[in-house]
């Protein structure tokens, strides 16, 4: 398979693990929801990585945005079983069962890793400014 086309599956499955792993984050009890509108900051920023991801696909910009984007996903991971601890720690979350939270926190996790590598390694192997 070609690195863009799987760069671009990848970078697309990330943004669909992101709007679960949000949209989870925003129902739990005084997660994300009780910042509101500041909350709408996440749509911008899921916008700005699908344009990357679709329109900007092979461009510079495109591999930086999915490159910052997929920088974002696996830090999903880092940041809710390290830093807050509240995968790890949280009695009610495991009594609860939150299976599909942990779930798309650990494939976010590999497919945030995924697309960091691709990206990074498309912004590394090209050569910029030259013809094809």
């Amino acid at each position: 398979m070609k690195h863009n086309v799987m760069l671009t599956i990848a970078s697309l499955l990330s943004i669909v693990l992101m709007t679960f792993h949000f949209t989870d984050d925003v129902l739990r009890e005084g997660g994300m929801a009780v910042r509101g509108a500041w909350n709408l900051i996440a749509v911008l920023i899921l916008l700005v990585w699908l344009y990357g991801t679709l329109v900007l696909a092979e461009r510079r910009s495109g591999y930086i945005i999915m490159l910052i984007g997929s920088l974002l996903g696996s830090g999903m991971p880092v940041l809710h079983m390290i830093l807050a601890r509240t995968v790890v720690t949280n009695e009610v979350a495991r009594a609860r069962g939150d299976y599909f939270f942990v779930w798309t926190l650990l494939a976010l996790g590999v497919t945030g890793l995924f697309s960091l590598i691709l990206s990074a390694r498309g912004l590394w192997s090209r050569k910029w400014g030259q013809p094809r």
